[in-house]
């Protein structure tokens, strides 16, 4: 097996609820997660991103930090991918990030990596700089329109959130 295919039975054992298996296959992998998210090569880092959030590794929120920094879009795209996914069940993972999120939102060169971006920001606590920042990426007309589309949305959610407060 390798660590995709891991990855894999581990996000079906956390679906399930089934914990003690999920805790037995993250303890066996722990090791190759940290070494592959160093690997020179893209597509392992990648792999290794998106299997931090598929093993609900939260210990690990910081190695995300790392992929969110990565210089490959894919690295990145996959490190947003396990941010969203460890964030839905409380917003500390999005809050910790929210400034390099709001970076790559904003200004990344890729504009899935900014798509992703502007998703995970949806399950952070409702900032007042985040929902102007989605806003402003919203009305821009010169933005992909998409990109308008994701952030609209996700300022609606945040600034409905607010107001629930």
């Amino acid at each position: 097996m390798n660590l995709a295919e891991a990855a894999a039975e581990a996000d079906g054992l956390a679906q399930g609820g089934d914990e003690r298996a999920l805790a037995e296959l993250r303890s066996r992998w722990a090791d190759e997660v940290e070494g592959s998210a160093r690997h020179a090569d893209y597509r392992v880092r990648a792999i290794a991103y998106r299997a931090i959030g598929q093993f609900r590794y939260r210990q690990k929120v910081e190695l995300l930090r790392r992929g969110l920094e990565d210089e490959s879009p894919a690295a990145r795209g996959s490190a947003l991918l396990s941010l969203e996914l460890l964030s839905r069940e409380g917003p500390a993972a999005v809050n910790s990030m929210r400034p390099l999120l709001h970076v790559l939102a904003n200004a990344d060169a890729n504009g899935a990596v900014r798509r992703l971006a502007v998703m995970c920001l949806k399950n952070g606590s409702p900032q007042r700089e985040t929902i102007v920042l989605l806003s402003g990426i919203a009305e821009n007309e010169a933005e992909d329109s998409a990109l308008r589309e994701a952030a609209k949305r996700v300022a609606a959610v945040l600034t409905k959130k607010s107001r629930a407060r």
